[in-house]
């Protein structure tokens, strides 16, 4: 019996030891240290960091990662953008001075006891089914060409689509159809409040232009797609997504609206715009729109099959209170600037910059809209296209009372859009040990 005892003892031990060896070695395999460099002479701030999970070495798909330096957390979030239901990115934003290196711990730990960050993004959308229903939160949306606000005889969306925003601006689109982009200016960091475009007793309603502490819908959009929003020139045409308000009946047959995520550093918005009809032809339309904090503007991503190789994509710049000249900049190697500047707002209110910042590779010029038809009152950027590649541009807005009081200076938007540019080409190096 003695002997038993001693060999039991003896074998828990053993495996005992066994099992420490191989939580130390799991632990040891797990990634430890990421190091960012800003690889470019220039400072960068709120700079976005994409680090691939596939760089790391983690395989318990259970844990969530923590970077920290110092006391110092870094508010990041995961994405599952391949959408097989395990995260496979990590995204953060940073600053950097030049060429600064950044060394950062990295912890791992359960979902459930991730920090707290402070939320720097925000995605806002409501509906109702019937005129007499209350508004309620949702993340998604099919609409079919026949949910027009002029055939159903109410607007369905709170503020007739969903808004987006970070600490500096805000944006929103109008899914009933228009496909238009228009600006929240905000004057304060605060994310806005939930309840923007819907009255006391839970009914949409345009309450919106009229100032607040948090700020205001600013921009006069009309029969442009504001800034942003896009068309297609076919054959020397100009070809809208979408119909005016006044229509009863749109070009899209289905539309499908979803949050993909919202979250502290970033956030993100899916359009699938399913036979657009136009010019006897049809085509598919995927568009992706990105925001995270610190930029005065927000990333743009459309891809579009059907393609006969003779269109070109149409970007709209909103020109209906701007009386000031356009200017064409050639940033660098990857991006050019269409910038306008101007009391811009709402009866000539306020002054406004706004800035489309284009990809080189892909502009070929600008051009007025007509002064009538289904896309008015606008420059637009003419972009090359191929089928089923994406194309990603940028919007910039920045307005005077904004937290930037200097954006009334021509001079200093134009330069921030120039540094906005620059930083997006502004790579990051990431090595993981």
């Amino acid at each position: 019996m003695k002997k038993l005892v001693i060999s039991i003892v003896l074998l828990s031990s053993i495996l005992f030891i066994q099992c420490k060896r191989e939580n130390e070695n799991t632990e040891k395999s797990f990634s430890k240290k990421v190091i960012l460099k800003n690889s470019s002479s220039d400072s960068l701030f709120d700079k976005p960091v994409i680090i691939e999970r596939s760089k790391l070495k983690i395989e318990d798909s259970t844990k969530y990662p923590v970077l920290t330096s110092g006391d110092d957390i870094y508010p990041l979030q995961v994405s599952d953008t391949d959408i097989d239901g395990v995260w496979n990115q990590i995204f953060l934003v940073a600053d950097f001075a030049p060429n600064e290196s950044k060394e950062l711990d990295l912890k791992w730990t359960e979902k459930s006891k991730n920090p707290e960050y402070t939320k720097r993004t925000s995605v806002r959308f409501g509906k109702r089914k019937t005129e007499s229903d209350t508004v309620a939160p949702a993340t998604e949306e099919v609409l079919t060409k026949n949910d027009m606000p002029a055939k159903q005889g109410f607007q369905k969306y709170q503020t007739d689509g969903p808004t987006w925003e970070n600490d500096k601006v805000g944006f929103r689109q109008y899914l009933d159809g228009r496909y238009s982009k228009d600006i929240f200016g905000k004057r304060s960091s605060n994310i806005s409040p939930e309840d923007v475009g819907i009255n006391d007793t839970g009914a949409v309603e345009d309450n919106y232009h009229v100032m607040e502490d948090w700020g205001r819908d600013i921009l006069s959009v009309g029969n442009s797609v504001g800034v942003g929003g896009f068309g297609l020139i076919v054959n020397d045409t100009v070809r809208r997504l979408g119909a005016l308000v006044t229509d009863t009946v749109s070009n899209v047959a289905t539309t499908h609206f979803k949050i993909e995520e919202e979250g502290p550093v970033k956030s993100v918005l899916s359009y699938d715009y399913k036979n657009w009809e136009i010019a006897g032809n049809t085509y598919n339309v995927k568009e992706t729109t990105t925001i995270w904090p610190g930029i005065y503007g927000f990333k743009n991503t459309v891809n579009i099959t059907g393609l006969k190789a003779n269109e070109m994509l149409a970007v709209g710049l909103v020109n209906i209170n701007n009386q000031n000249p356009v200017s064409e900049i050639e940033v660098n190697d990857d991006w050019v600037a269409i910038i306008t500047h101007d009391h811009q707002t709402y009866e000539r209110e306020w002054i406004l910059g706004l800035a489309l910042i284009l990809p080189k590779d892909s502009y070929q010029g600008y051009m007025d809209a007509l002064k009538n038809g289904k896309l008015t009152d606008s420059y637009l950027a003419k972009l090359s296209i191929k089928n089923s590649k994406p194309v990603s541009y940028y919007v910039i807005a920045g307005w005077e009372l904004s937290q930037e009081k200097k954006f009334a200076d021509p001079e200093f938007f134009r330069q921030y859009v120039i540094k906005t540019a620059n930083q997006l080409s502004s790579a990051i190096e990431i090595v993981i040990q």
